[in-house]
């Protein structure tokens, strides 16, 4: 059955909307009608789509407060269609802390939010030091030494799972 999706991104340095980018290719290969839109320019009504993703990075610790405004505000919207999640972050490039179960930020964020999304996923993001505001390089650098990552500031790594990411797109299309 062909659904109409809609994919809802928030986005610090890009990675996420390039992960986003990889599922609307996955979800088009599997002929299903998508669409992808940033927070910051959604504007539809929920309800004219049966499947909704919402994708968020993490930046110090918190998801992307548009992201969690637009969840709050809209619950019931949400509650009412198939949902799914997902999470990228620097501590997902751990194995022991890459699923929404092991995942702290994940875990955290759902405490603190009354929605369940149908299906959840966590993907590890792209370190690019080089890219970073002097402030935000200093502070990524700080964390990734306390949580033993690397802190050269040549250091580009993406730790994007890109399998990961099309079998997500593929449970998408099947739920």
């Amino acid at each position: 059955m062909k659904s109409k999706i809609g994919i809802i991104y928030a986005t610090v340095d890009g990675q996420t909307l390039k992960i986003c980018n990889t599922l609307v290719a996955v979800l088009k290969e599997n002929k299903q009608d998508v669409t992808l839109f940033s927070i910051d320019d959604f504007n539809e009504d929920i309800a004219s789509f049966n499947k909704l993703i919402i994708g968020s990075s993490i930046r110090y610790g918190l998801h992307h407060k548009k992201i969690i405004e637009f969840i709050n505000t809209n619950k019931i919207k949400l509650d009412a269609i198939k949902t799914a999640f997902f999470s990228v972050n620097l501590v997902a490039r751990k194995p022991e802390k890459n699923t929404p179960t092991t995942n702290p930020y994940v875990v955290k964020f759902f405490k603190t939010i009354n929605w369940k999304p149908t299906i959840i996923e966590v993907f590890a993001g792209k370190l690019d030091y080089k890219k970073y505001p002097f402030f935000d390089r200093i502070m990524i650098q700080f964390i990734m030494w306390m949580t033993k990552g690397p802190t050269n500031t040549n250091t580009e790594i993406e730790y994007t799972n890109w399998k990961k990411v099309t079998e997500f797109g593929e449970k998408i299309t099947r739920f």
